[in-house]
């Protein structure tokens, strides 16, 4: 029994649901089974959007404009810069984008000791993220006064025009980057994929250096529409819900929150505000200048922390999507690793590490941030067609709702403007400036 994809795609193979017990290798799973083994794919996606957008881009906006209204691997490199020499460096300094270069051959070594690579970047997620929020805010209860906790909040919740001044590129940087708002969230399907998810748990998963060899299926599998898998199918829903809502929603609304009101409090103590080159250590600096050297190490710790974890996302992100891709559209390729995906993804990252950091040296940080957080953009107007197109193609029980697809276009219209806009004021001048 098959089910057909597409003209171009072969048809899936059909087989039942795999219960979550079966899967996670439980007898039961209750509110202990769910934190040790159905949460994590959302920490993976939390560590990527508490970091360009929201440790850069927010911040920047924030301290130029106020509350209301590829480079992550560069800004890394600065933050561990100025922890090992006590100062912020130089803008044309070379030590700060080798740091960062370091950093990309760290997050080589995390994938390649890894027997399971998702495991391996969930772990390390709960430890960064983990101590980036109660480092946050511990520092932010210490330094913010409740005045600005309250603009901050009300910041979040009030309508209003944008900022005079502020281009329509600068905020598309901003709302591509901010919490995966734009083309980038589908890419987690793969960690839910690795975590045993569903039908994912009959597809395989990408495994490390020391893990055991696996085969990852080209094409995937689904399941009958009957009483026994639309159950099963609601129970796995249930947990994703529970993973996105209560870990990635919740822990991104704090890490938005929470590094724009201090880096309004920066700006307040430094009396100026952040500038493209000095806004990875500008809330250290100014902090540092008022409370003492302590702080100052704290602070940069918490965004060398910040940056690297959305180093290590977007970096094997990228690993990631390619080799799935390339996986599931050659037959040529399929039969050269010869059911090993490692041997696509390992030489792959090689290359990518190679590429990136020649990019290190041709920008300052924010300048390749909000050039990268631009082109994410552009995911908003490819993927929701083709999201849209796939999820008609399930099983009947996991189609999206209507209002779903509402949603998507919406989600085609604000982005997509944003990457158009993006394209007109690289070769002019930007539509729209406030």
């Amino acid at each position: 029994m098959s089910h057909p994809l597409g003209v171009s795609r072969p048809d899936l193979e059909v087989a039942d649901l795999p219960a979550p017990e079966e899967v996670f290798k439980v007898s039961k799973i209750g509110f202990r089974e769910i934190l040790k083994y159905a949460v994590g794919p959302s920490l993976i996606a939390l560590g990527i959007s508490i970091g360009s957008g929201e440790w850069l881009l927010g911040p920047l906006s924030v301290g130029q404009y106020g509350f209301v209204g590829v480079g992550w691997a560069a800004s890394a490199g600065q933050g561990v810069y100025a922890l090992v020499h006590g100062v912020p460096p130089a803008d044309d300094a070379v030590e700060p984008r080798l740091w960062a270069i370091a950093l990309l051959v760290l997050v080589f070594l995390i994938t390649a000791g890894a027997r399971k690579i998702s495991r391996a970047l969930e772990l390390a997620n709960w430890v960064m993220i983990g101590g980036i929020l109660i480092a946050l805010l511990a520092v932010d209860l210490l330094v913010v006064p409740w005045s600005q906790w309250w603009e901050g909040i009300r910041g979040f919740l009030t309508p209003s025009a944008p900022p005079a001044g502020i281009t329509a590129t600068q905020l598309g940087a901003l709302a591509g980057f901010t919490a995966l708002a734009s083309g980038l969230n589908w890419y987690v399907m793969g960690h839910y994929r690795d975590k045993g998810y569903g039908m994912g748990h009959r597809v395989g998963y990408i495994s490390g250096l020391r893990g055991t060899r696996t085969t990852v299926l080209a094409s995937g599998i689904t399941f009958p529409d009957d009483a026994r898998n639309r159950g099963l199918w609601k129970r796995w829903y249930r947990l994703l819900m529970v993973d996105m809502w209560g870990v990635f929603f919740a822990g991104a609304i704090l890490g938005m929150l929470l590094p724009t009101l201090l880096m309004a409090q920066a700006v307040t103590l430094a009396g100026e505000g952040p500038t493209r080159a000095n806004v990875p250590t500008f809330v250290a600096s100014a902090l540092g200048d008022e409370y003492g050297r302590v702080v100052f190490y704290i602070a940069l710790v918490v965004g060398v922390l910040v940056l690297f974890s959305t180093q290590l996302g977007i970096f094997e992100a990228m690993v990631r999507v390619t080799t799935d891709a390339a996986n599931a559209t050659s037959p040529r390729l399929r039969r050269l690793i010869e059911g090993d995906p490692r041997r696509f993804y390992y030489p792959f990252m090689i290359l990518l590490l190679v590429v990136i950091s020649i990019i290190i040296f041709q920008s300052l940080p924010v300048g390749l941030v909000e050039w990268s957080a631009n082109m994410s953009n552009l995911g908003a107007l490819i993927y929701p067609f083709l999201l849209m197109y796939l999820n008609s193609r399930l099983p009947r029980p996991a189609r999206p709702r209507p209002w779903h697809y509402v949603i998507l276009v919406l989600n085609v219209l604000f982005f997509g403007f944003f990457f158009v806009n993006f394209i007109a004021d690289f070769v002019g001048d930007p539509l729209v400036t406030f």
